[in-house]
């Protein structure tokens, strides 16, 4: 795996906890040489997650819409910024750049960038591991409804599992590695 897409929010969230957690993926990313690829802001979750990667020498690249450009504050320091005219082309972009996909918590946006990413999979459009990184038991939650929709028949059992969980981002990447691993056994 070369570059990782994580999808998070512009704001810190309620508790320190959050912040520290983005970090822990930054760095993480850095250690195992992989790049990051998310949505260029230099604020909230999106700045952690970068200036982590960054400052532990890892590759870091945004991918921002212009009409975002100025709200959001573009990171000025990244290894590349690539401005977008969409949300849509933002999505694609980071899709074509990407051997797999984090979210972090996150508001609406970082719930629908996951979402679409999770439904490309399930139609068989990539087979790319996609994670949760579940700082604070905030996905909770989203593991709970995806476990009502397969009960309920709105979901295949086997998409069931889709998204890896975990609290820990080296944990997280250690079952992407497995992920891969085993795609490979099942394709041979």
């Amino acid at each position: 795996m070369k570059g990782i897409a994580v999808y998070c929010g512009s704001r810190s969230g309620a508790s320190d906890v959050y912040i520290e957690g983005a970090k822990s993926l930054g760095m993480e990313l850095a250690r195992r040489k992989m790049t990051l690829i998310y949505g260029g802001s230099s604020a909230g979750m999106m700045g952690a997650v970068a200036d982590s990667c960054l400052e532990a020498g890892g590759r870091v690249v945004g991918v921002m819409p212009q009409f975002l450009d100025n709200r959001e504050k573009s990171h000025k320091n990244l290894s590349e910024l690539i401005i977008v005219e969409s949300m849509h082309e933002r999505k694609s972009k980071m899709s074509e750049l990407a051997d797999g996909f984090i979210a972090l918590p996150g508001g609406p946006g970082t719930l629908e960038e996951f979402f679409e990413i999770f439904t490309w999979a399930q139609v068989g459009l990539h087979q790319k591991p996609i994670g949760l990184l579940n700082i604070n038991h905030y996905f909770d939650p989203i593991v709970e409804l995806f476990n009502h929709m397969a009960d309920e028949h709105f979901m295949e059992e086997k998409h069931r599992l889709l998204a890896l969980v975990d609290e820990q981002a080296n944990g997280l990447l250690n079952q992407f590695s497995h992920y891969l691993s085993q795609s490979c056994q099942t394709n041979l």
